[in-house]
């Protein structure tokens, strides 16, 4: 019967599972990795430090769930995010907790460190940097996901070679981003450039926000 209350509340129950999909931190780190660019299972767990057998678990609850598809390619399956919309779902998740939970700042800096200690730029004053022609900008993201898209002109340092790769850069004035304003990257990219007497900035929001804005 159309409008009857057992149909709502299976309607209802359907927008819950999805929601509690995403009831665990391991599976919101998983959309998060997937939002850079599509993994393994191998890749996906050494990213968010579990198992194969625990990441093939929330894997499977979240392609059951509708927001992760996995694509078979040779002997390897990719997952990736099944749209956008499960991107711009964690960006909401992100917003919501970072103006309304209580203690979520001391998470932050918890995990990230003090970051008045390093200059982080928003988008406007992060286009005004860029537009002098000595800046660098380096995307602290891992190789996979800087070659599934990248700011233009963005030179990658992955975050595995850092201390190797950073003296190299040419001289000038640095802007960093990563995967976006929790991802600890390019802090630490920041962090060593500031050590050794350089000029360097950190962008607030990462790549797809950049390239994708929300709204």
């Amino acid at each position: 019967m159309i409008g009857s209350r057992p149909a709502k509340d299976a309607l209802f129950d359907g927008f819950a599972r999805v929601a509690a999909s995403l009831g665990s931190g391991r599976r919101l780190e998983i959309v998060d990795v997937l939002a850079q660019a599509p993994r393994t299972v191998e890749d996906l767990a050494a990213a968010i430090g579990q198992s194969v057998a625990n990441t093939s678990h929330h894997l499977r609850r979240m392609a059951t769930d509708g927001l992760v598809v996995g694509e078979r390619q040779g002997r390897q399956v990719q997952y990736r995010l099944a749209s956008h919309h499960v991107r711009d779902l964690w960006r909401s998740v992100q917003g919501v907790a970072a103006e309304h939970h209580d203690g979520l700042e001391e998470k932050v800096v918890a995990y990230l460190g003090d970051r008045n200690e390093i200059m982080v730029l928003d988008r406007e004053a992060a286009l005004q940097r860029m537009q002098d022609p000595t800046t660098i900008v380096i995307d602290v993201r891992p190789l996979v996901e800087y070659e599934a898209g990248h700011l233009a002109g963005a030179v990658n340092v992955p975050p595995d070679q850092l201390e190797v790769l950073l003296p190299g850069l040419p001289g000038g004035d640095v802007v960093a981003y990563c995967r976006g304003r929790y991802c600890s990257y390019a802090d630490q990219a920041v962090r060593l450039l500031v050590a050794v007497g350089r000029t360097a900035y950190r962008m607030e929001d990462g790549y797809h926000d950049w390239e994708f804005p929300a709204g």
